[in-house]
């Protein structure tokens, strides 16, 4: 077949391939479009996912006649003053959106400059332009795109349904919104409620708007700069996660991405915090200058490449690791909230609205009743309310020991501690309120956080065994360990080959005190079944210290004393990170009166 050149409405089809790839990427570039044009206020309508109509309106700049009818050709764009692609200071450049859009799909443009006597509208039915005509608008522009892909069917099939589509455009929109919290933004269509975001103050003020106010209550400030990059933004403390990365906001520059080296930074600051299957929530915002990233990486424009890769991942990891280091004894607040909510009182019926045909507390028969039928259909649905609470056996046991507390230590942070429950729990009275504390996860991270200090500044001490511990594994989990014994060497733990599948524990960690070697083998034995030769290797120390800390620690079902229960309350208030486990559970719940009173309904 002989070489042919394609036509232009062809190559602006096959172009619409990569920047127009669903209704979601539409609104995208749109609404950066609406962005670079100074827009301050600016409303997304859709119906049927973006697929039947997009409409985006904005109050921004307008153009001209003659840029209107410039903008719809390919590769013109009026955000590049000069040919240095380096050079970049606006969210779109390229010159391909409303062409590949208009390639597509029915394009409909409305816009108004400040120095025109009027508005001009311009139509582009798949790729077939239209000359400028008079139309009537205040100012701004408006950008209507109905059937998309009617001109390229077959990219149809590959569209999920309109609720999907919907979902993916809220997203888009989500993202700008966090990323220019001074625009007020409004979102509508028939798949969803009208969603209004307006100007806010600050960057919190936005993200709580988008991101729900758990987020705001749980959000720790990131403020860091450094050799010219700054980074900014908040991150939810690790016991507010999530079971993937969806929550994670990146933006540079304001333009948001979705970058390997980034999020490969936020896993590295947060894996001290969560295990590997559990996701922080955060909004990040790195800014440097324009030369030191390329943008021009993806037609999408949604994944960069910065110059010094290195230096921006240090500064978020440690900037991330100071200021989890910083509010390491907070707990999520939402552990109150889920706590009155496991309280829910059982709803009882209204009055007339007791159903007693197919109650087992039907009335009794009158002569069943001592001649009074409401005294014996109220002795039946008595019974009937007292077996909603009939929930067996005690799973643990439930012996409370309270005591009076130190009026001094009723003043401290985490309270005084009154009882322990179920040989797991203890309950400490504060000023205002009440903590509940889990002894076994308060007690993990306090040992971990031991050992870590340990390691850097001496090494652990080791507890030799009079007689070495033989385990028997399994021969691949045997030749990971004996592969990781110079690892484990470093906390204490020496080990060697002890034939197939057997290893000889020879020293163990002396503040573990006695340990189940057995159990703890097989533990760190999973986990490097899960490690690779890329994981950094204090990665790895940090998951073999908190297997320790875990075998090492106050087992729940063991009875404290008074002392002992004060005594780790007062360590938990000057411990790093006491706020949550090494997997990232909360180490304690605390109930202010006002809650305690909400469940009461005295609130």
């Amino acid at each position: 077949m002989p070489v042919r050149q394609l036509s232009e409405s062809m190559i602006n089809r096959i172009a619409a391939g990569e920047v127009v790839e669903r209704p979601a990427s539409v609104v995208k570039e749109l609404v950066e479009n609406a962005l670079d044009a100074g827009a301050r206020r600016i409303d997304v309508l859709t119906d049927g996912g973006g697929r039947r109509l997009i409409r985006v309106t904005d109050d921004g700049d307008g153009m001209t006649r003659a840029d209107l009818e410039l903008s719809v050709d390919r590769h013109a764009t009026s955000k590049l003053s000069g040919d240095d692609l380096l050079d970049i200071h606006t969210l779109g450049f390229r010159g391909e959106a409303l062409p590949s859009i208009g390639a597509v799909a029915r394009l409909i443009i409305t816009t108004r400059h400040k120095d025109e006597p009027h508005a001009w509208m311009l139509e582009v039915d798949a790729g077939k332009k239209s000359d400028a005509k008079p139309a009537a608008l205040g100012h701004g522009t408006t950008v209507e795109v109905r059937d998309l892909f009617y001109a390229t069917p077959a990219r149809l099939k590959f569209l999920k349904t309109d609720r999907s589509e919907a979902e993916a455009v809220r997203e888009v929109v989500r993202r700008l919104a966090m990323s220019r919290p001074d625009v007020a933004f409004t979102l509508a269509g028939e798949e969803r409620a009208p969603v209004t975001w307006a100007a806010a103050i600050d960057e919190l003020s936005r993200l709580g708007d988008v991101l729900g106010a758990d987020f705001r209550a749980n959000a720790i400030a990131i403020d860091a700069e450094r050799e010219g990059v700054r980074l900014e933004g908040f991150a939810g403390l690790p016991t507010l996660s999530r079971a993937n990365t969806l929550g994670q906001y990146l933006f540079v520059n304001g333009r948001p991405v979705r970058d390997k080296v980034l999020v490969g930074a936020v896993r590295a600051a947060y894996s001290d915090y969560l295990p590997r299957d559990r996701h922080p929530l955060l909004a990040l915002f790195v800014t440097l200058e324009s030369r030191e990233v390329d943008v021009n990486v993806h037609p999408a424009k949604t994944e960069v490449r910065f110059r010094d890769g290195a230096l921006v991942r240090g500064l978020i990891v440690r900037a991330l690791k100071e200021a989890l280091a910083r509010e390491g004894q907070r707990a999520a607040s939402t552990g109150g909230g889920a706590t009155i909510a496991a309280f829910r009182p059982m709803a009882m019926p209204r009055r007339g609205a007791f159903d007693w045909r197919n109650s087992p507390a039907r009335p009794v028969p009158m002569a069943a009743s001592r001649g009074n039928v409401a005294f014996g259909f109220a002795e039946a649905a008595q019974d009937t309310y007292q077996e909603a609470f009939d929930v067996g056996e005690p799973s643990a046991d439930a012996r409370i020991e309270s005591f009076e507390p130190a009026a001094e230590q009723i003043e401290s942070p985490l309270g005084a501690a009154r009882a322990q429950i179920h040989e797991t729990y203890i309950v400490s009275q504060t000023r205002d309120g009440l903590v509940i504390v889990d002894q076994h996860a308060a007690h993990e991270r306090i040992v971990y956080e031991r050992m870590k200090a340990a390691v850097e500044k001496s090494g652990v001490a080791r507890q030799i065994l009079l007689i070495p511990e033989i385990v028997e594994l399994d021969e691949a989990d045997a030749a990971r360990l004996v592969a990781r014994a110079e690892d484990l060497a470093k906390f204490g733990l020496a080990i060697e080959s002890f034939g197939p599948g057997a290893i000889a524990v020879r020293e163990t960690p002396s503040m573990l005190g006695d340990v189940d070697v057995r159990g703890l083998l097989r533990d760190l034995a999973e986990h490097m079944a899960e490690w690779d030769d890329s994981l950094p290797l204090e990665r790895r120390l940090l998951h073999v210290s908190a297997t320790m800390a875990c075998h090492g620690s106050v087992r729940a079902g063991r009875r404290l004393k008074p002392e002992e229960m004060n005594a780790l309350l007062r360590e938990m208030e000057t411990t790093p990170n006491s706020g949550q486990c090494n997997h990232g559970r909360p180490t304690y719940v605390e109930l202010k009166l006002t809650d305690i009173e909400r469940l009461f309904g005295r609130r």
